[in-house]
């Protein structure tokens, strides 16, 4: 009796366990980590918006979904991080769409054709438009879901050799590229020789003297501190460059659809928040490049415009009426 009294008990909490705590389902309120994982550092732009993406996530799950953020590469390179969300080992990246993104989506490389948009009312105008769209859903031909753009901004040259005021001052020089084709045509069209080295390694080199410069958005020269190791800031604001944000697409299908929604509206609410928050640091940065004692020079756009103005007709991986299009988008 005793051994019947015991089997009977152990089905029933066995039942019961099942019940209360066995399903993983969306509905049963189990929470659920997601990671996600850039290259900034913790003042980076993307870790601004991830923190931001976080907080307003795990508020509108009530918790369900919490947001576990992996800054300074600390689960790879940007390349390595695609390739992982793609595979499923990582659930979301953010990462600059005409780096290594691009070698998985060629149409990326249509951020790196300098001077393709005027201001930033005419870059977001389009990507908060069907342009914006059609490039994001690009990503799902490679199993990842594209949610979003955040802010990375306008790109100026650096370097530590000279003031860069016209495209002639720029020859020579040793300057840093993000590792896809449309960048080292467009620093070949200035004169320079265009050295891909990965995001995490870029201070190291500037430090060590591997290349000379690099060309980044004032935030990102500010939050990865390469203004220490680099003496002149050119504005060239040569391109203009969102941070595109990823998710596994297996993933995402298995979201309910109210953490579908509940994600794509955090997201869209970073990307608002993102851009003014980033709009507003410049002229403080802009003052402390100057108290730090770089030198920081207004160069002569016109001519940086014309002289890499055949670098669109160069990129055989960006169709020609997409940039037709985004000229047009005014």
């Amino acid at each position: 009796m005793k051994r019947i009294l015991f089997s009977t008990l152990l089905i029933v909490l066995m039942v019961t366990l099942a019940a209360c705590g066995g399903s993983d389902s969306e509905g049963s309120g189990d929470s659920q980590t997601l990671k996600l994982a850039h290259t900034g550092s913790e003042t980076h732009q993307y870790h601004l918006a991830s923190e931001k993406f976080k907080e307003l996530v795990e508020e509108k799950t009530d918790g369900e979904i919490t947001i576990e953020i992996h800054p300074n590469a600390t689960l790879g390179s940007e390349g390595e991080a695609v390739e992982q969300v793609m595979d499923g080992s990582l659930d979301m990246t953010t990462v600059a769409p005409d780096s290594n993104f691009s070698n998985t989506v060629p149409e990326m490389n249509v951020f790196g054709i300098p001077y393709l948009f005027e201001d930033r009312d005419h870059a977001y105008s389009t990507l908060d438009g069907e342009i914006g769209d059609e490039l994001l859903a690009l990503s799902e031909e490679h199993n990842m879901k594209g949610l979003g753009w955040w802010e990375i901004g306008f790109r100026h040259l650096t370097n530590n050799q000279n003031e860069i005021v016209t495209p002639e001052d720029a020859e020579g020089l040793q300057i840093r590229v993000q590792p896809s084709p449309v960048w080292e045509e467009h620093m070949k069209a200035i004169g320079a020789s265009p050295t891909p080295v990965d995001f995490n390694e870029l201070y190291s080199a500037l430090d060590q003297g591997v290349v000379d410069g690099q060309e980044n958005p004032l935030p990102t020269i500010e939050s990865m501190k390469f203004y220490e190791v680099q003496d002149y800031v050119s504005l060239t604001g040569h391109t203009y460059n969102p941070a595109i944000t990823v998710m596994n697409l297996d993933l995402w299908n298995e979201l309910s659809e109210e953490h579908q929604k509940a994600i794509q509206e955090a997201t869209d609410e970073t990307t608002d928040y993102h851009r003014e928050l980033l709009a507003d640091k410049e002229e403080e940065i802009l003052q402390m490049l100057e108290d730090e004692g770089v030198t920081v020079t207004e160069p002569d756009r016109a001519a940086f415009k014309e002289a890499t103005s055949d670098v669109k007709n160069t990129v055989e991986e960006v169709p020609q009426d997409l940039i037709e299009k985004i000229e047009n988008n005014k």
